[in-house]
Formats: C-alpha cells, sequence, structure tokens
C-alpha cells in the first residue's frame, strides 16, 4: 500500500513539475517569469557598462533555430540585428512556430565575442548556404541572453 502510495504521490509532482501550459493559454518553459519586464529594445540600455546582468523582458521573436529549438533571435528596434536567445544548460527548447509571437524572458544579459566556428554553427543551423557560411572570417561582439525561463504569451 505504502508503494502504491508513494508511486501516486511521485507521478503528481512529475506532472506539476513539467506541466507547460497555464492560464490564459500561455506556456511556460524552464523556470517561467514572474515580476515586471522591460522591452527587449532596452537590453543595452540596462546591461550599460556592465559586462552580464540578471534582467527580465519582453519581446517579438524573429526566428527559431529549426533543428532542434536551441535558440531564438528577438527583434530590436531601428534595424539593429535582433539578439540570439540561448537556454540555461539546454534545459528546454522552444517550438519551432514561435516566430512572430510575443514571450517573456528571465535570464542574463552578456556582452561577449562569438568565435568564427561558433558564427558559421550558427549559420549551418539556420540552413544557411556554403558560399554564406564561407563569408564568415571575423569573430563578432554581441549582446546575448541566456534564458532560464521563458513565457510564450500568444
Amino acid at each position: 500500500m505504502k508503494k502504491i502510495l508513494l508511486s501516486l504521490a511521485f507521478c503528481f509532482v512529475t506532472v506539476f513539475a513539467f506541466a507547460q501550459q497555464v492560464a490564459d493559454n500561455k506556456k511556460v518553459f524552464g523556470t517561467g517569469v514572474t515580476g515586471e519586464t522591460a522591452p527587449f529594445a532596452q537590453i543595452e540600455q540596462l546591461l550599460g557598462d556592465k559586462q552580464s546582468a540578471d534582467m527580465k523582458l519582453r519581446g517579438k521573436v524573429v526566428e527559431v533555430c529549426q533543428k532542434k529549438g536551441c535558440f531564438i533571435t528577438v527583434q530590436m528596434p531601428d534595424g539593429k540585428e535582433p539578439v540570439r536567445v540561448t537556454f540555461k544548460d539546454y534545459a528546454f527548447f522552444m517550438p519551432f512556430d514561435l516566430a512572430g509571437k510575443e514571450i517573456l524572458l528571465d535570464g542574463v544579459a552578456k556582452k561577449q565575442i562569438v568565435s568564427v566556428e561558433t558564427l558559421r554553427h550558427y549559420a549551418e543551423d539556420a540552413h544557411k548556404s556554403e558560399a554564406e557560411i564561407a563569408k564568415i572570417t571575423e569573430p563578432k561582439k554581441e549582446v546575448a541572453f541566456e534564458a532560464k525561463g521563458v513565457v510564450i504569451l500568444n
């Protein structure tokens, strides 16, 4: 009897721990996002002179890695290049059809230099042509975001 009750308790805990659907049709990944968020466009302003900073942001997804959903890019204003968002410890992945949807993010923004090898890997994941990949010859300075939680709003 104890084994049955323990098994049932484990099942309930597992179901609640891995639940992705929440109220109002929002989908939650990782730790989720609670509290106030700032527009994603303010990421550089909020980062300031710091090399990295914890923050909660909201923005619109531009692109999703079509290989396994291991990264997304989020829209920036005024034609600036979108910011790449990865997920802490590859703990979760995004749905492939996320482009164009609004999301909330909780994680760490950081300034980094991305190697040529990594840039080429990203280009392969984005299904760029061999010619486009070959043009990548210099590392790139950028602001990136590592999310520990994501909420899809629509």
